[in-house]
């Protein structure tokens, strides 16, 4: 299914990694207990051509980025490493949005020093604080982009006014929502990025993959589980291959601790789905 080029030429494939469930469990908080799992499923991602790993400082509050850099540093010169700032994790499952100048900035830093780079590949605001004017948010990205901190700046958890917002400040390279089967309600952020050439990372693209596996079935799930069938392929497969047919600008991050999985999912970029596959999932 190809790959995405950035403003400035890089390219990712077409299939990155979400970090989020190597960190503690339950409640995303503290390190991955199983450092040799988390290797043997990094060096595979990396053998089967993933370049995008998707993070944030408040995975595991730091410690998903410092696994990323423990285990892949020095980095693979073609590997994009996306993190993210906004969002302070205080506990298990415990999170809350500070989208302060101050913030932006104590966050960036520590997240530089936790992935042990000089600049973030692509950093992106985690989540719109209510209390802080986007604007100023926004702002503060920019002049850590211009001190050359951020190499690209990226928004997540926003609608299409606010992505408007932000470009009249900094250029946005990438827009990270929540979209799969089941939750479409980012319908028209995908489209505005499709006609804007930003491009769209869904989070939770597996969304639909839970409910073709378990039970009560949401109806998009009962469709792709009867399409999995007919295609001979998993249903998480069935569900990449629609969001990768949603646009050349689509790259899904789905995360996994299991090296099967992750094969699977990557897979998925060899599922092409006919018109007709599509509409039985429209």
């Amino acid at each position: 299914m190809g790959h995405w080029t950035f403003s400035d030429g890089q390219t990712v494939n077409r299939m990155g990694f979400g970090a989020m469930r190597l960190t503690g469990q339950p409640g995303n908080w503290g390190p991955y207990p199983d450092k040799d799992r988390a290797r043997r499923v990094f060096r595979r991602a990396l053998e089967l051509g993933v370049n995008l790993f998707d993070t944030a400082i408040s995975y595991g509050a730091g410690h998903s980025e410092m696994l990323i850099a423990e285990l892949l540093a020095p980095y693979p010169k073609d590997l994009m490493i996306a993190t993210k700032g906004g969002n302070v994790k205080t506990g298990p499952g415990a999170l809350h949005r500070d989208g302060s100048p101050a913030n932006m900035r104590r966050s960036c830093e520590a997240s530089l020093g936790f992935l042990k780079v000089e600049t973030i590949d692509l950093y992106q605001l985690h989540a719109v604080d209510p209390n802080v004017p986007l604007e100023e948010t926004v702002g503060a990205m920019a002049r850590l982009k211009e001190e050359g901190k951020i190499r690209r700046v990226g928004l997540c958890n926003v609608d299409v006014d606010q992505i408007r917002t932000a470009r009249k400040i900094v250029e946005i390279e990438s827009v990270q929502n929540k979209y799969n089967l089941n939750a479409r309600e980012s319908q028209a952020v995908l489209d505005y990025c499709a006609a804007e050439k930003i491009a769209f990372l869904p989070w939770g693209p597996l969304d639909a993959h839970a409910f073709a596996k378990g039970a009560p079935l949401a109806d998009a799930g009962g469709r792709l589980a009867g399409l999995a069938r007919k295609l001979g392929a998993a249903p998480g497969q069935v569900a990449l291959a629609w969001l990768l047919a949603q646009g050349p600008h689509v790259v899904p991050i789905p995360g996994t601790t299991s090296v099967d999985h992750l094969e699977e999912n990557v897979a998925a970029r060899n599922l092409a789905l006919s018109a007709e596959d599509l509409a039985a999932l429209a």
